[in-house]
């Protein structure tokens, strides 16, 4: 009889993994192998909890029930058929997501960046057929500090020199100003501005909240100069900030919306372009697609999101909560933190850099049992999963306290 194969261990799967996958990502030492909820955990069965949701991906915790059985029951019919016809469960998924949104139009694509860029190739056009731009003269103005993916196209407007640097050369129609600044914005927008493209919360910056009246601004501004406000909600929206949308913090409703990553409730990659009629109204047949966008299952999945969303359960939770969240990272200024700014369950958090970077706060966190991931110099992010409990919340901000103490 043949012996079953034996696990190999967490330093073994990390050794092996080095001479065959590229070097794109630098994770954090441990190797997951289950998940359920709020925790997962590694091969050799030590748990973990799990403070950074997947960068919001998995708002909904791992293995949702309710999501897991939509995407089983979908598994058992039908998987992939390709835009070349019909199915089933797109029409739903369509109008269920127009429907939260308040918008009117759905194009759905699979991954966050592959939005970004339909919608950058949508404000194009909708500028050449409706605004009247000159043919090939098209701009859009985008914010310092942005995070939209990391395609050749997106990293051309980024102010990441780690993303762009040995990828050019860059696409050109982009104009980049200050986050935050409504008089340098209104400085950049002309005649030829199709779109203003902004993140409501920066993510990758370290969640940088704009002032109160900002996205105000942004639309007001828009929609004086005729051009499309865009606002990129993939990391902030579907209930991290405790709204659905993180623009309804200040009642702001934008020409376009850009989703993903929660949207396809940690099981697929599902993402999707939500706009008025009169934008996403320019596309025609052969001029833009995706084999698995808007496919069955992915579709199946995100109403089953969509359901999940329409209860509002979720975004009070994220607001009560992040309260929690809020004071107990306040109580710590001070004492390791020298910032942090925080919306709902999402939070940036600045420690002292004598303490350490923000890799290493990470990894002392992961010995403690918490999983989080730094984003820039001593800055670390905070994005649990919205099922997370209060009291597994406040074991997390616990296991904080005591990595800066020590």
């Amino acid at each position: 009889m043949t012996a079953p194969a034996r696990t190999r261990s967490s330093a073994e799967l990390i050794q092996a993994e080095e001479p065959v996958l590229a070097h794109n990502y630098h994770p954090l030492p441990v190797v997951v192998s289950r998940a359920e909820g709020t925790w997962v955990e590694d091969v050799e069965g030590r748990r973990y909890l799990d403070m950074l949701a997947g960068y919001s991906a998995l708002n909904f915790g791992h293995r949702n029930p309710v999501l897991i059985e939509a995407a089983h029951r979908q598994l058992d019919r039908l998987t992939l058929t390709s835009r070349a016809f019909h199915n089933d469960q797109l029409a739903e998924f369509a109008e269920s997501l127009a429907e939260l949104t308040g918008l009117d139009m759905v194009l759905p694509m699979n991954t966050g960046a592959e939005a970004v860029e339909s919608a950058v190739k949508v404000a194009r056009k909708w500028a050449y057929e409706v605004k009247g731009v000159p043919a090939g003269r098209a701009t859009i103005v985008v914010a310092a500090g942005n995070f939209h993916g990391r395609t050749t196209t997106i990293v051309s407007f980024s102010t990441d020199e780690t993303a762009r640097a040995g990828f050019g050369p860059f696409t050109p129609g982009f104009r980049i100003v200050p986050y935050n600044d409504l008089a340098a914005l209104q400085a950049a927008v002309d005649e030829t501005t199709a779109a203003v493209l902004i993140e409501p919360i920066q993510g990758e910056a370290g969640v940088v909240i704009p002032d109160e009246g900002y996205l105000t601004g942004v639309r007001e501004l828009t929609r004086r100069a005729g051009c499309l406000f865009i606002a990129d909600e993939i990391q902030s929206g579907l209930g991290r900030t405790g709204r659905t949308l993180a623009v309804e913090h200040e009642g702001v409703l934008p020409d376009v919306l850009l989703l993903g990553k929660a949207l396809g409730g940690g099981i697929v990659p599902v993402s999707a372009v939500v706009a008025r009629r009169e934008v996403l109204g320019v596309l025609r047949p052969g001029e833009h697609g995706s084999t698995f966008g808007g496919n069955p299952l992915a579709a199946a999945v995100g109403s089953a999101v969509v359901g999940l969303l329409k209860t509002g359960d979720f975004q009070l939770r994220a607001a009560e909560l992040g309260v929690v969240l809020r004071d107990g990272l306040t109580a710590l200024v001070g004492k390791g933190v020298v910032g942090f700014r925080s919306r709902g369950l999402w939070a940036g958090v600045d420690v002292d850099p004598v303490i350490g970077t923000g890799r290493e706060i990470s990894e002392r966190l992961m010995a403690e049992g918490i999983l989080v991931k730094d984003t820039h110099g001593s800055t670390i992010r905070l994005a649990p999963p919205l099922t997370i409990t209060e009291e597994e919340l406040r074991s997390a901000l616990g296991a904080l306290e005591k990595v800066l103490a020590a």
